[in-house]
């Protein structure tokens, strides 16, 4: 068996491995609350929705379909497809810088890092925005290796793909148009038929997407694409960008891909087209989200697309750029610890996020958005339901409305009171779930229920009071009111603020 056969195996071996530990992770870990969300829409199939593209929804439909509506069947297509994305990754690093160790150390430090294994097993649209990304840079190798026209409509495939996934796939195109402008020899591709029907196949596949807006005011379009606007200034944010990628990238991960984009950009590690498919498809996204920074959150998860390029560049750092002194012993202790470190990592978030025992159980970040306790708060919430002898449940927001719907017998009446856009692509509970009485759930508020609610039944009535719980802690108290008598329509349909004048 030669060196390079050997590695590939044992790196086969590592990525099973490593998907493995996130099945049993899967399997033992509640919902969060986007992931109940995004589980409702797949049992409604629709071309779009109001939040993102239908590509979520596809995946969790086709593991349900497999393992049930689990936990583990929400989430196994999505964590099963770190299997493709490590062959696209393999093969996009072996095309580009030319060799299987680079390849093979690629797909390692891609796997190790939080965001490939938390973002696989939970499973958000940048779940398979993650694939699309790596598969794109597997299609663009192509490109520049094959110098066969036919490969853009492999690569357009993939950008329609990554469109049906999340409307950030979109930087995809100035990232490719800045690669095929900064090469010499790739710009005749600007003028070759077959880079346009690369483009025309992407808007093919993402069509579904454009006339779901069509058909409901493009208010999608307007909710995610008027993030852009930068109405006020807020640089506060910027400053949450490094420390939180130093957390998704694992340190050592991060530390080898910052040096891997400064040996492509000023070292030359590589050919030029390589590096600068790799430099411009990292930084076009990253330069989007520092400016969205300057007004807004950026959440962690949205650099998802991103870190194929980074693990790439990484695995340049540790194998092919030439490094002296302290920067060479730098990326040879990366290099040996960045594996071990992320795997830890991993398993210490799982832990932490179930138990709450590295905390000593006090709250984390981690409390809020998992659904630890959500199993025993459902069964005190169908007794109380039962016993009052309700029809439907209601909830404030659509996290709860996920949770609830989720964890709630199969077939309970489960609707979110406001915000009726968001469910524009499911059937409407009937007249006779409405009537009542209808249970309210929501967390305690020392205001009581909100005006706009109370107003709308004759009486309410809260019946009890019940704790959401990991381990000793109590960390939310939900209330279960009664709604007694409507006065009209249950439902408040206030357009969303995308569509008010």
């Amino acid at each position: 068996m030669t060196d390079d056969v050997r590695l590939v195996r044992n790196t086969s071996l590592i990525v099973l491995a490593l998907v493995a530990l996130r099945l049993i992770a899967a399997a033992v870990t509640p919902l969060t609350f986007d992931e109940a969300y995004y589980w409702m829409w797949s049992k409604h199939l629709s071309g779009g929705y109001y939040d993102h593209p239908p590509m979520v929804a596809l995946v969790i439909r086709l593991g349900t379909m497999l393992a049930g509506d689990t936990e583990l069947g929400v989430r196994l297509v999505s964590i099963l497809s770190a299997l493709p994305m490590s062959f696209a990754v393999y093969r996009a690093a072996a095309i580009l810088f030319g060799g299987t160790r680079v390849a093979a150390s690629a797909v390692i430090l891609l796997n190790v890092t939080l965001m490939a294994a938390v973002g696989t097993l939970i499973v958000t649209p940048d779940s398979p925005l993650l694939v699309a990304s790596s598969f794109l840079l597997f299609g663009l190798a192509k490109v520049l290796e094959t110098g066969r026209g036919v490969w853009w409509l492999a690569v357009g495939a993939v950008a329609g793909a990554a469109l049906l996934s999340k409307y950030t796939a979109l930087f995809f195109g100035p990232a490719i148009l800045i690669w095929l402008v900064s090469v010499p020899k790739l710009r005749h591709w600007l003028v070759s038929p077959w880079l346009y029907l690369g483009g025309l196949v992407a808007l093919a596949l993402f069509f579904p997407v454009i006339h779901w807006n069509a058909d409901h005011q493009w208010v999608s379009f307007i909710k995610q694409l008027g993030r852009a606007r930068i109405e006020d200034f807020r640089p506060a944010f910027i400053g949450e960008l490094v420390p939180t990628q130093v957390a998704f990238a694992t340190p050592l991960v991060f530390v080898l891909g910052a040096m891997g984009l400064h040996a492509l950009a000023w070292r030359k590690a590589g050919a030029l087209p390589a590096r600068v498919l790799v430099e411009s498809m990292f930084w076009t996204i990253v330069a989007y989200f520092v400016w969205h920074s300057l007004h807004a959150r950026v959440e962690a998860n949205w650099f998802a697309p991103v870190y194929p390029a980074l693990a790439i560049a990484a695995a340049v750092a540790a194998h092919l750029a030439r490094w002296d002194g302290w920067a060479a012993r730098l990326a040879d202790f990366c290099r040996r610890w960045a594996a071990p470190s992320g795997v830890v990592m991993f398993v210490a978030l799982v832990v932490q996020a179930n138990t709450g025992v590295l905390s000593g159980y006090r709250r984390d970040a981690t409390v809020r958005s998992v659904g630890v306790g959500w199993r025993e708060l459902a069964d005190g919430i169908e007794q109380a339901r039962l016993r009052a002898g309700a029809t439907c449940v209601l909830a404030p927001d659509y996290g709860t409305t996920g949770w609830l719907a989720f964890y709630l017998p199969p077939g309970t009446c489960v609707a979110q009171q406001t915000q009726r856009i968001r469910w524009v692509n499911f059937p409407e509970p009937t007249a006779a779930e409405l009537q009542g009485p209808l249970l309210f759930v929501d967390e305690v508020s020392p205001f009581g229920l909100p005006r706009s609610l109370t107003d709308r039944f004759a009486r309410t009535e809260r019946i009890t009071e019940l704790p959401r719980k990991r381990g000793p802690l109590t960390f939310e108290t939900y209330a279960l009111d009664l709604l007694i008598e409507p006065k009209g329509d249950v439902l408040d349909r206030t357009p969303p603020p995308e569509l008010l004048p």
